[in-house]
């Protein structure tokens, strides 16, 4: 048996990019790194091209080359990690545009693949990717060939950050009388508001029913089965460690999922599972390959727990597993069955 049925709902990742595009009057691209966080890129791609996407963003050109084999010669892909060194015949072979993050990639690009496109990362003050202002008054001489001029927030989820205006107000000063397109705002720079928006908004979690898009449509649900039922006595142990001792007479359940499967071990003795509309809690340590859960309120012995739907979000699993949604998402295994609505 697999560890799991993992469900994605299409029509759900539709309306988020509905949703958020409307939020703009720009051109909303869509981030699809990551094997689509998780769900499966050229699945994800395609959907988001049927709802009207038409500019996708992945993180390394491996990524790109299967959106474009997914997609066709059509959409604009755009690699975030830029030109780097081996990169050369993908980026020519399947029409990607790297996003050039240093004097050096700009070098590269232009010695190896003269007259392709390209566009330009801005490190406006998050320290990670992207031309850094000392290097901008040389490489601005190539912003008018680029097809886009782009940088990215580094506390978008946090809108009063002070950081997000001096970002922003950074951007502007590099760009300032430049008419190459311009895109600042990923899912939490498109919800901040208009002077975040520019040319391009590219949303990523949002689309998948992520934090900080409150309004997200949610995207997945996990159902995971029960192995077998178990009843146990007051002062029983269960699990690695025993960590966890039982108060009295309990029935716990093995799940057939564990940290193999991306559920993280951080969510030990934290995480709650639902059996419709009843809460389970997960008791003693996570393992690699199972789960040990507390039944004792069901009516009926479950067949199945859901450890993400109706009443747990992604961004609820993480925040039990201290962490975010993004590394719960991404960190869905390939056991599960994975099972889609249109």
């Amino acid at each position: 048996m697999a560890s799991g049925t993992l469900h994605i709902d299409l029509s759900a990742l539709t309306a988020n990019y509905t949703a958020l595009a409307a939020r703009s009057a720009t051109e909303t691209a869509a981030v699809v790194k990551a094997d689509g966080y998780g769900l499966g890129s050229a699945l994800v791609a395609k959907t988001l091209a049927q709802a009207g996407a038409r500019t996708f963003f992945v993180a390394t050109a491996e990524e790109g080359v299967t959106i474009r084999q997914a997609l066709g010669p059509d959409p604009v892909i755009n690699v975030f990690s830029g030109h780097m060194d081996g990169d050369t015949a993908l980026i020519r072979d399947h029409a990607l545009t790297p996003m050039l993050n240093s004097p050096e990639q700009i070098s590269r690009h232009q010695t190896a693949l003269p007259g392709a496109p390209y566009g330009l990362q801005l490190d406006t003050g998050m320290s990670r990717l992207g031309l850094q202002p000392g290097h901008w008054p040389a490489a601005r001489a190539h912003a008018q060939s680029a097809t886009l001029i782009m940088s990215h927030l580094a506390c978008a989820d946090d809108p009063p950050h002070a950081q997000n205006a001096q970002q922003l107000a950074n951007f502007r000063a590099m760009t300032e009388g430049l008419t190459t397109p311009r895109s600042l705002a990923a899912t939490g720079g498109t919800l901040m508001g208009a002077e975040y928006h520019f040319d391009m908004t590219r949303p990523g979690i949002g689309l998948y029913g992520g934090f900080p898009f409150a309004d997200a449509t949610p995207v997945v649900r996990l159902s995971l089965p029960v192995i077998q039922i178990r009843d146990i006595a007051p002062g029983t142990a269960v699990g690695y460690s025993a960590t966890y001792i039982a108060d009295r007479p309990r029935k716990i359940a093995t799940l057939s999922a564990g940290y193999a499967d991306g559920l993280i071990r951080a969510m030990s003795s934290r995480a709650t599972l639902w059996h419709g509309n009843t809460p389970c809690p997960l008791v003693g340590r996570v393992s690699m390959d199972l789960l040990t859960i507390d039944v004792t309120d069901c009516a009926e012995p479950p067949e199945a727990l859901d450890i993400l739907g109706p009443h747990q979000s992604v961004d609820q699993l993480a925040e039990a597993a201290g962490t975010i949604g993004y590394e719960i998402l991404t960190s869905l295994g390939p056991r599960y069955t994975r099972t889609v609505s249109p």
